[in-house]
């Protein structure tokens, strides 16, 4: 699977190494094109960086005092229901009560008039409730719950009484179409389920294994719960390091280099217990001169991912400004004036530009409302051609994302969804000088 304040724009440029020379060969980062996982634990976080080509662009980060709770299963206790609000504050045993709103609950089938769902006749002050976490504590506000429960397992995503069948869209047509009459096969009565993009290429024993392994678990999560007083957890996600790898190791990656020889054992058998032979695709990094992430160059890049000004390749340039409402990007022609006529040379800064804020937001995982101040067009064919090339950039990343178009003032709007902290709450802390308005960068190595 949030977000706020701004870096310091200067400063927080690595200064280049001289680099030693190597042997042929020595360097891996140099050897790695496709995509390449890497996991970095330390005393205090692991880290996990997504490579495409050598450049970053995923990177996910748990600190051991601040672990993620997403995922996570809790018999809760009903605090108080706000009617007005349409939600409901839970106690699930954490420092903040969570939150629940009324399109996160179930009710009756025959409950279908708008008037008839409120949330005051589902929920009560004292009664129990098992939910699970849908989005972190962020700030202030406490984590986001759904009544909705689901269970991610490597192939599959089990949706307790349910009946619906769904395929990720992220798979090809050919592959769509194998993979559906297996699924109705294997589909266990009340429960729906979900095939997930790592399914690509596995037999239907695989899933099916799948299946049965998350159709135990949810017996064993309702026994527990019914033992259990709230506010109890009654369902931990994995670690970080498994729960990425189970989500995000699919056939196309095509290294996961680990630099610590537990969580390397953990990670193999893990895998070779779901999928064997992708298996041998996870190596222990075997070099100590050099970390990890320095020898595949990932701690430069998430310096440059925490500056405020990123630079295009052309000349031009793009400023993330983050409050607590939003997140506002704006794009500048900078340095690059063009060739010919003034609507070519912005077109072309646009379309530079939309990459790479794609690129930004998957890599800085900002999420919320987001505003983007391309520069201004004439032509609406080419508006046109922003929005669709943006919305391709978009699409390779897996968050869900809502593109609203240009306004009438000329911004472009858009959500991203929120789960998590970002990057740069991972390696930052408020500014105890100014009160918030700024943030300190911590180190990174």
């Amino acid at each position: 699977m949030p977000e706020e304040s701004k870096p310091p724009g200067s400063g927080s440029r690595l200064r280049r190494r001289r680099r030693r020379p190597q042997p042929k060969g020595a360097d891996d980062s140099q050897q790695t094109s496709g995509r390449t996982m890497l996991v970095s634990l330390s005393q205090d976080r692991s880290q996990i960086a997504v490579l495409e080509n050598r450049d970053l662009v995923e990177h996910y980060v748990a600190r051991k005092k601040d672990t993620s709770i997403v995922g996570n299963i809790y018999l809760g206790k009903v605090q108080n229901v706000l009617p007005g609000m349409e939600a409901a504050f839970i106690n699930i045993g954490v420092e903040k009560n969570a939150v629940i709103y009324v399109g996160e609950i179930e009710f009756e089938e025959e409950v279908e008039e708008p008037e008839a769902r409120k949330i005051e006749k589902v929920l009560k002050s004292g009664q129990s409730i098992l939910a699970q976490v849908t989005r972190d504590p962020m700030g202030s506000k406490g984590a986001r719950l759904t009544a909705s429960v689901s269970l991610a397992g490597r192939y599959v995503v089990l949706v307790p009484e349910e009946d619906s069948l769904g395929i990720s869209r992220r798979l090809s047509d050919t592959e769509r179409k194998r993979l559906r009459p297996i699924a109705l096969r294997i589909q266990p009565p009340g429960f729906g389920l979900i095939v997930r993009t790592a399914a690509e290429g596995a037999g239907e024993d695989e899933l099916d294994r799948d299946v049965a392994q998350l159709v135990r678990l949810w017996y064993e999560i309702q026994n527990k719960a019914k033992k259990s007083k709230p506010p109890a957890l009654v369902y931990e996600e994995p670690e970080l390091t498994i729960r990425v790898v189970r989500d995000l190791f699919t056939r196309d990656v095509e290294r996961v280099i680990v630099d610590r020889k537990e969580p390397y054992e953990r990670l193999r058998e893990y895998i070779g217990s779901v999928s064997p032979s992708l298996s041998e695709r996870i190596e222990l990094y075997g070099d100590d001169k050099l970390p990890l992430f320095e020898r595949f160059h990932v701690v430069e890049q998430i310096r440059k991912a925490l500056d405020r000004k990123v630079w295009l390749a052309s000349g031009g340039s793009i400023v993330i400004d983050r409050t607590e409402a939003m997140t506002v990007i704006d794009v500048n022609t900078g340095r690059y004036v063009g060739k010919s006529t003034l609507e070519e040379t912005v077109l072309k800064t646009n379309l530079e530009a939309a990459e790479e804020i794609a690129k930004q937001l998957r890599l800085r995982d900002i999420g919320g409302i987001i505003v983007i101040d391309f520069i201004d067009m004439m032509s609406e064919k080419n508006r046109e051609q922003v929005i669709s090339s943006f919305k391709d950039a978009l699409a390779k990343g897996k968050t869900r994302t809502q593109v609203f178009g240009i306004s009438e003032i000329g911004v472009l709007q858009m959500t991203r969804k929120n789960v998590s902290e970002g990057l740069l709450e991972a390696f930052s802390e408020t500014c105890d000088k100014c009160n918030g308005w700024g943030v300190v960068l911590t180190d990174l190595d």
